[in-house]
């Protein structure tokens, strides 16, 4: 079993036989034992943290998945800028920490995002010659996460996304997770 943490109540992940932990069921309550896929709130660890107003408790949180990560194995998915990895001694692309775990980087855009969305994928239980193959694609981007307005003419480079769109997991993104989260090993056993 594989179970997707912290996700949002209209989350992919429900329809795509995952056990699934949203706000409702409060993923701290997650009892453990089987690989994880961990979306965290991101709002208290990313570039505009300084202009963010999250609960008290989603630095925690964070802090928390990455823990669930490294015990049980599986996926822990932020932003590419978040401030976790640094805070939280995760290892940038390229190296592997003391538990095994090492990060990628994607652009969700591969996997369907309408927007160019660098995202840091911290993986444990899952050596990466195992990972599925990653798509990639040089299609031209159109959206954007937040607007890029040109200084001089106030007009706007590209569409932002809308705020649902911004925190939606891409379908196919969703299943290349589950797919690395089967391929981890239990860490706790």
């Amino acid at each position: 079993m594989i179970s997707a943490l912290y996700v949002r109540k209209d989350s992919i992940y429900k329809t795509l036989g995952v056990d699934c932990w949203d706000a409702d069921r409060d993923a701290r309550n997650w009892p453990g034992g089987n690989p994880v896929i961990a979306h965290p709130p991101c709002r208290a660890w990313g570039q505009l943290s300084h202009m963010a107003k999250p609960r008290a408790d989603e630095k925690d949180v964070a802090l928390r998945a990455v823990t669930e990560v490294r015990r049980y194995g599986g996926i822990l998915e932020h932003p590419a800028t978040s401030k976790l990895w640094a805070a939280a001694g995760l290892p940038k692309p390229g190296k592997v920490d003391n538990f095994g775990g090492y990060t990628i980087c994607v652009n969700q855009s591969w996997f369907g995002h309408k927007a160019l969305k660098k995202t840091f994928l911290y993986i444990v239980g899952c050596p990466h010659w195992h990972l599925p193959p990653i798509p990639i694609k040089f299609d031209a981007i159109e959206y954007t996460i937040s607007s890029k307005i040109k200084k001089k003419s106030g007009r706007r480079v590209k569409r932002e996304v809308t705020k649902i769109e911004r925190e939606e997991t891409p379908p196919d993104l969703a299943r290349w997770l589950i797919a690395v989260a089967e391929k981890c090993n239990n860490r706790s056993t």
